[in-house]
């Protein structure tokens, strides 16, 4: 059985946003819906995600450690897609659903926006709460015709462009990704890009401690 997932080398990772920005577009989303986020790091420590511009930091480019030893490393975060998702056991309603090939997604005819799955996840910011009705920055729809509906009272959060996924294509992030830095596939496939890219290599999961069992690996030296 297919059980999709996502390789990310930090290695090659340069902080340009584009997978943030296509994120963006691809899915339409309204001003403060954020899938995907580029942190700055500002410690060694795999927990610690860091700076976002989109979550107030200043700037996206501050270097950390001390000088001339200083490092710059970045840190594309989204919805991790788990294996054990904490979101899913707490949701009320049934919104929340994983499907068979791992995809976890928010089905917004069913959520209420009581923000429990916000709550359960460990991982900061990967949910977005449509407060109001949606607001854009175009008055005209942008991305995919079948792309999520945004609607107000609802949580938000990556679907791995789930839609793109079902017709063959790989997810938003991907495609304008120009340091080539990400991979996608099927884990279970020993020769699918995905697993090629992590064989060999030093990884890390975020938070893989509290046992969610991320299905985003964090290629490392």
């Amino acid at each position: 059985m297919t059980r999709y997932g996502m390789a990310i080398d930090l290695e090659r990772c340069v902080g340009c946003q584009a997978c943030a920005t296509a994120c963006k577009i691809a899915n339409n989303l309204p001003k403060n819906i954020t899938y995907n986020t580029v942190y700055t790091k500002t410690s060694t420590d795999p927990d610690d995600f860091g700076t976002a511009v989109v979550h107030g930091a200043v700037a996206n480019d501050n270097a950390f450690g001390e000088f001339p030893n200083c490092v710059l490393e970045f840190l594309p975060v989204q919805c991790q897609h788990c294996e054990n998702p904490p979101c899913l056991r707490v949701c009320p309603t049934g919104a929340t659903k994983k499907r068979d090939d791992g995809i976890v997604y928010v089905d917004s005819s069913l959520c209420i926006g009581c923000r429990s799955c916000m709550m359960a996840c460990p991982y900061d910011n990967v949910r977005s709460m449509n407060e109001g009705e949606p607001e854009y920055y175009l008055d005209v729809v942008v991305g995919e015709a079948d792309a999520p509906i945004h609607e107000a009272g609802t949580v938000e959060k990556c679907t791995f462009c789930h839609n793109l996924i079902d017709r063959g294509e790989v997810p938003a992030c991907m495609q304008l990704c120009m340091g080539r830095a990400r991979y996608w596939g099927d884990l279970d496939d020993p020769e699918s890009e995905v697993s090629k890219a992590i064989e060999g290599r030093n990884y890390y999961k975020l938070r893989e401690s509290v046992g969610t069992g991320p299905n985003v690996f964090y290629l490392t030296k």
